[in-house]
């Protein structure tokens, strides 16, 4: 049976997950309203711009669903603006995000729009082959609480993290031809929906 993953579709990069998470046999919903959580078994919340989507969340109190199913453990992997939108806090920022990954994020961390850069990341967890990394004015977690795992970090700057059902990388892995961080991402919503 496919698995039924949503990507949050209001803004931002969510095409290119769409087509990872097809090319991997799952079936897609482009989560555009409230209703749309229903069913899914895991969400992707895209990079674009973290407070137009957090607006957006806001208004359709999508965000209060998203909350409470991250806080009931559904799988849900934030890139670039999804992870600054996952963490508790963000630096110097009031702006809305879900509140739910124990993590300082910086926006903007690695500079603007021209310093966005590609680099071959080693991540332990996705083998002993480097990952391609393309970050696109990326942000970085400045700190993280104890109960969050570190998957990465490019000079000294963790980039990659998992705590329980949240992953949330700098990155962007739906740009490269690389599938192993949805696959990990897959298997996440596999543990979860084991139990």
């Amino acid at each position: 049976m496919k698995k039924r993953v949503g990507v949050l579709a209001l803004q931002g990069a969510f095409r290119e997950h769409r087509q990872v998470l097809e090319q991997l046999g799952c079936e897609v919903v482009e989560v555009r309203k409230s209703s749309d959580l229903d069913g899914i078994q895991g969400l992707i919340i895209p990079g674009g711009e973290s407070t137009t989507i957090g607006k957006l969340l806001s208004n359709d109190e999508m965000g209060d669903k998203i909350k409470e199913l991250g806080a009931k453990d559904l799988p849900i992997f934030g890139t670039c603006a999804g992870m600054i939108l996952l963490s508790k806090t963000i630096v110097d920022s009031d702006q809305y995000r879900l509140n739910l990954m124990d993590t300082v994020v910086e926006r903007n961390a690695f500079g603007r729009q021209v310093a966005s850069f590609e680099t071959d990341l080693n991540v332990p967890a996705m083998g002993p082959n480097p990952l391609r990394a393309v970050f696109i004015r990326a942000p970085y977690l400045q700190k993280v609480d104890p109960n969050v795992g570190i998957l990465a970090e490019y000079e000294g700057k963790i980039v990659f993290a998992r705590q329980g059902n949240l992953l949330a990388s700098a990155f962007h892995p739906e740009l490269t031809p690389d599938q192993r961080v949805h696959q990990y991402f897959l298997d996440m919503i596999d543990e979860h929906w084991a139990k």
